[in-house]
């Protein structure tokens, strides 16, 4: 049995429609609404109940976990609920799949936790792992382009906020020889980027997530930005470090719907890596990755990390998605529910290119 715990929201109800596909079930789909829960699970195949689970009740959170063998997260915000989750799950001896959240430093056991398995974070630590095994044998350079253009929900707006502000999240650092630098680099205003439909920005940044990238791939240069694409989100971010977290997830959620209003969604990942191939040749790959909305990518990202936790394809304790799942295998699950593409040239040049088409 997978718990999936706010298993109707748009992040949850995705995670459980892709696990009824790949025949992970039987499903309990759980949330305060009662009547949400029992019409989602009415529209998922195979065996799926519906239960109503309050993460503010020990005693609710207990009933539902209860003969579960992975329970999944999905919902917000991420950082009050993901730890009381994580608890009831592990005190019940169940496996834990977090979309968003942070590690939780309690003892997990021979239990499996996995933490910050959506798309940003979580994908975006994942994707330059796999096209980092996929072509070469060193890296020595990563640039990173993320960027999304949709709609934020009360709950993600916080959670999202929460990451940019937090104290692992710094503007304009990058990674230099080894190591994180302040102030490397400068915000990037009225910015071409290819596979993106207009002029952006781009906001510099390093965290947790890429400084353990960094790490990993023994990289020389890291630079890692944030695109904005619309003046809305990007004013709002600006203003929210100085307004009450309240007011500043509410300007959020007006400032999204302003910048998609009449645009189509999307989030785009655009990942660069420079190193040696087995060959023993320089080169360059870039990955683009297009996928229609963060909700679906986030939510095809989750039920890849429970079907990984469930067929024991991860290891004991608690780690984050980006670090415990097998590249290959995951990116392989979430294919068909995204356009990735790898090319043998520069994010600069593909510009080149997009210029000259025009």
């Amino acid at each position: 049995m997978i718990g999936i715990i706010g298993g109707y929201g748009a992040v949850g109800a995705q995670a459980a429609r892709l696990l009824g596909e790949w025949g992970a079930g039987p499903l309990r789909i759980g949330g305060r609404n009662l009547t949400a829960a029992q019409r989602a699970a009415a529209a998922l195949p195979g065996t799926v109940e519906a239960a109503v689970v309050d993460v503010d009740d020990d005693a609710s959170l207990a009933a539902f976990v209860q003969g579960c063998e992975v329970v999944v997260g999905c919902a917000g915000p991420s950082h009050r609920t993901a730890a009381r989750v994580a608890r009831a799950a592990l005190a019940a001896g169940a496996h834990y799949v977090e979309a968003g959240g942070d590690t939780v430093p309690e003892y997990v056991g021979e239990r499996r936790a996995v933490f910050a398995a959506g798309a940003l974070p979580g994908l975006s630590g994942l994707l330059p792992r796999w096209l980092a095994a996929r072509e070469f044998t060193t890296v020595h350079a990563l640039t990173c382009y993320a960027g999304v253009l949709d709609r934020f929900t009360p709950t993600g707006a916080e959670d999202y906020l929460r990451g940019v502000l937090g104290g692992d999240n710094e503007p304009l650092a990058a990674w230099r020889d080894g190591d994180r630098r302040s102030s490397a680099l400068t915000r990037q205003a009225a910015v071409t980027l290819p596979f993106f439909p207009r002029e952006v920005s781009a906001v510099p940044y390093l965290d947790a997530e890429g400084e353990q990238l960094a790490r990993d791939l023994s990289l020389t240069h890291g630079h890692w930005y944030t695109v904005l694409d619309g003046e809305h989100l990007g004013a709002a971010l600006d203003a929210a470090r100085t307004r009450p977290p309240a007011e500043a997830a509410a300007d959020l959620c007006r400032a999204t719907a302003l910048d998609a209003a009449g645009r189509t969604p999307y989030v785009t990942l655009l990942i660069q890596l420079d190193g040696t191939t087995a060959a023993g040749r320089a080169a360059t790959r870039t990955a683009v990755l297009r996928a229609p909305g963060i909700a679906e990518l986030t939510g095809a990202m989750t039920a890849a990390t429970a079907l990984a936790v469930l067929r024991g394809e991860v290891p004991a304790g608690a780690r984050h998605a980006a670090t415990a799942l097998d590249p290959s295998a995951t990116v392989g699950r979430l294919r068909d529910r995204c356009e990735l593409t790898v090319l043998e040239t520069t994010i600069d040049q593909l510009v080149v290119v997009e210029e000259g088409a025009l």
